[in-house]
């Protein structure tokens, strides 16, 4: 059901991106699955470097921010076997490597929030944050974590 309505979307979940460090994706402890931050890399490759606004503009930082959140999904995809085993997306961690007068972060997490209420509706509806950071793993724009309930 949620993967038809991604692929309705015209979303591909690509295979999961293999961890950069000493962690692993997914944890499971109860109903609870907490997805590790996801960069947005596509192909092994990231696809948006640099600081916003400097560097990236709000509208790409937002693709970054969409890139993220299909690489979460892909990374539950591949622990849990379907999409359909989440009940709801609780939490939504969003961190966007800005410059130090950037004020807007929840403009650009906001992407992949309505993301997540367009594939998965009310269940899809989270608690946030949005913060800015001098710097992200390998240059990237932003980085997005999160925490799922699961059947």
């Amino acid at each position: 059901m949620i993967e038809e309505k991604i692929k309705s979307l015209n979303i591909t979940l690509p295979t999961p991106p293999k961890p950069a460090g000493s962690y692993i994706p997914v944890v499971r402890t109860g109903n609870l699955a907490y997805v590790s931050g996801q960069i947005p890399i596509k192909d092994g490759k990231v696809q948006y470097q640099g600081k916003v606004p400097t560097n990236i503009s709000i509208e790409d930082a937002q693709k970054a921010a969409n890139l993220c959140i299909i690489n979460v999904l892909a990374q539950l995809r591949a622990e849990l076997g379907t999409l359909d085993k989440i009940s709801r997306i609780v939490r939504v961690s969003g961190f966007v490597n800005s410059s130090p007068d950037f004020t807007d972060q929840p403009k650009i997490i906001n992407a992949a929030s309505n993301l997540l209420f367009e594939i998965f509706g009310q269940k899809g509806q989270h608690s946030r944050i949005a913060i800015g950071v001098a710097s992200l793993p390998l240059n990237s724009s932003i980085e997005i974590d999160a925490i799922v309930e699961i059947i």
